[in-house]
């Protein structure tokens, strides 16, 4: 890192990707930061830098070494599993400074000695305590996969032996019946299914009579709309396509091309003509939104095509610390390996690495927008190639999304303190008692103290709370504010003129 590099970081302030750090505190301490950043994106912890304010104070030469080596322990010994991290001084005038870089790891989750697992969360860092949370860690570092699991319920007589018998010739170039095995064991060895008998979710998906039974959400959501904005209420068709992956592949792909243009190019007059957005380009960019769906969050996959633009919306992020840049170059990582396996024997499809590059030959614009905040994965193909056109398209759109974005935060803080002012204290106190039950947590009186003030004062700030309790102090409040965010009890959302505060008792 240049010294450049590292004034920038000092006077941009903490991010999820850099923390400051005075000193070397505690090993417990240092560790809960390297773990929270380990499971997240990475990022770099800056020793001789004051918490909040980014004043550069420097290190003494002991200091320096001393920090050095507890680093190094920590990561080893404080941390599971061990991680490795990397560190180097940087010069500033006549002060130094120690910077720690720790990589976002391939073995999530890690933990603390004490078992914690910490992410990143702004500026800051929450502890995960909820099962879901933990399996999208697991899932990171491919450990899991959702797609693997058993569906209740689910038996033999739910597959769609057509299809079963179908991929079968297709794959192997014979029947079921040649291979003389019981069918089960033949379902279990291509993970459709478990060995208690019931099928996966891959299995489902992909060979069910009706799989929207058991995946409700699964589902293809297409509309035409009238115009450029997902707002407008004119639309020139809607569908929600269900059935297996290969069937809504195939009636979304006729959906497309039923809305877009033909050209004719060249072609003689009676012929359909060539497609405005190049067939290979939505076919790779349909089938990478329907394998790496993320099951552990299901949604429909969205379709929506407008007067300037396709939009294709993935209903999960990028896979694996996977990044923008990465997939445009080829990188690929498999959310879901069965459904992709299926999916190259006998579709089109060869994989989110080798379908973005192959959709990115084509003489097309393509905008990838990969949104962990919605947990989502979003394509625009725009439907000129004028590159003049396509920049004040994405101006446009992009500003009305962080209007809209505005807008939706002000909507959720009007409805929230609506709700909150209506209720009487006993119903909001019984509603957070029942959080704390389902998550098996409790909190001291004094927290629960902060919890019932700021769930009918949305919008007081610390020093309300302090002015408004009799005995509350400064440092116990900040105390308690902290512990209840770390629960995820509390939450605030905005600036300090215009946010507010959201207690979790629903």
């Amino acid at each position: 890192m240049t010294k450049e590099e590292f004034i920038e970081l000092c006077q941009c302030g903490e991010t999820t990707a850099v923390q400051y750090k005075e000193c070397f505190t505690t090993r417990t301490k240092i560790a809960q930061e390297m773990v929270a950043f380990a499971n997240s994106h990475g990022g770099v912890i800056l020793f001789g830098v004051k918490d909040k304010t980014g004043e550069m104070l420097g290190l003494t030469f002991k200091q320096l070494q001393d920090t050095g080596l507890e680093l190094g322990n920590t990561a080893n010994e404080q941390v599971k599993p061990a991680i490795y991290i990397e560190t180097e001084v940087v010069k500033v005038d006549d002060k130094h400074f120690l910077v720690c870089h720790v990589k976002e790891g391939k073995n999530k989750p890690y933990k603390t000695n004490n078992g914690e697992i910490w992410v990143k969360q702004g500026q800051d860092k929450r502890r995960v305590t909820e099962n879901s949370e933990i399996l999208e860690l697991f899932q990171d570092s491919g450990i899991y996969h959702a797609e693997e699991t058993s569906v209740r319920g689910s038996s033999l007589d739910d597959l769609e032996m057509t299809i079963l018998r179908d991929y079968y010739q297709k794959v192997y170039g014979k029947g079921i019946e040649d291979f003389n095995q019981p069918l089960p064991s033949m379902l279990r060895s291509l993970g459709i299914m478990t060995d208690k008998g019931e099928l996966t979710r891959a299995g489902v998906l992909y060979f069910g009579k009706n799989p929207q039974q058991y995946e409700r959400a699964f589902k293809i959501k297409a509309v035409a709309f009238v115009g450029n904005s997902i707002g407008g209420t004119e639309y020139i068709d809607s569908r929600d396509i269900e059935g297996t992956i290969p069937w809504m592949f195939r009636e979304g792909m006729a959906f497309l091309k039923s809305m877009l243009h033909h050209r004719q190019d060249g072609q003689n007059f009676n012929s359909v003509g060539v497609l405005e957005i190049p067939e290979v380009v939505l076919e790779e960019l349909l089938q990478n939104a329907l394998v790496h769906i993320d099951l552990l969050h299901p949604a429909a996959v969205r379709l929506l095509v407008f007067e300037n633009r396709v939009e294709i919306v993935n209903p999960g992020r990028l896979y694996g610390g996977l990044k923008v840049e990465d997939i445009r170059l080829g990188a690929s990582k498999q959310r879901n390996p069965l459904m992709a396996d299926f999916a190259a024997r006998t579709m089109l499809f060869r994989g989110l690495g080798s379908g973005i590059v192959r959709a990115l030959r084509e003489d097309v614009i393509i905008d990838f927008i990969d949104e962990e905040e919605a947990n989502q994965f979003r394509v625009v193909i725009w439907r000129t190639t004028d590159k003049d056109q396509v920049d004040e398209f994405r101006t446009l759109l992009y500003a009305a999304d962080t209007i809209q974005k505005d807008q939706d935060t002000i909507q959720k803080k009007e409805k929230y303190i609506q709700k909150t002012i209506q209720m009487d204290i006993e119903s909001i106190q019984k509603g957070i008692q029942n959080v704390l039950k389902e998550r098996n947590q409790s909190v001291t009186e004094l927290q629960m103290s902060v919890l019932l003030y700021f769930a009918k004062h949305p919008t007081a700030s610390r020093g309300d709370y302090i002015t408004a309790t009799e005995g509350a102090t400064e440092g116990g409040t900040i105390s308690a504010i902290a512990r209840l965010q770390e629960l995820r009890l509390l939450n605030r959302y905005g600036g300090k003129k215009n946010g507010y505060w959201m207690v979790a008792f629903e």
